[in-house]
């Protein structure tokens, strides 16, 4: 899956089931869902879920917490918009899975 059809699930009901933690709670906070998605990306320890959840706490306004999580992730904090934080999360964890 790419980022356009991961970006097409939106409109989905429900997040495609094989996504894994860090993707879902990025799906989720595309749906407009922060505490699913928070709660995803807090069920996910290690470098994905940690990304993605710097990324929520950045967007939550939270620069300290988020600086943590990106420490953890072994992620630079991001300067870029949100929207394109997001994005990019979401092409390097689809990358990754082939």
């Amino acid at each position: 899956m790419d980022l356009a059809a991961f970006r097409a699930t939106l409109a989905a009901p429900e997040p495609p089931k094989d996504l894994g933690l860090a993707l879902t709670a990025l799906w989720l906070d595309g749906r407009g869902d922060w505490d699913g998605a928070h709660a995803a990306a807090q069920a996910d320890e290690g470098g994905d879920g940690d990304w993605a959840h710097a990324y929520l706490h950045r967007k939550e306004g939270d620069a300290g917490n988020a600086a943590y999580w990106y420490r953890r992730a072994g992620q630079p904090v991001c300067r870029a918009s949100l929207d394109d934080e997001w994005a990019a999360i979401a092409a390097v964890l689809l990358a990754r899975r082939g």
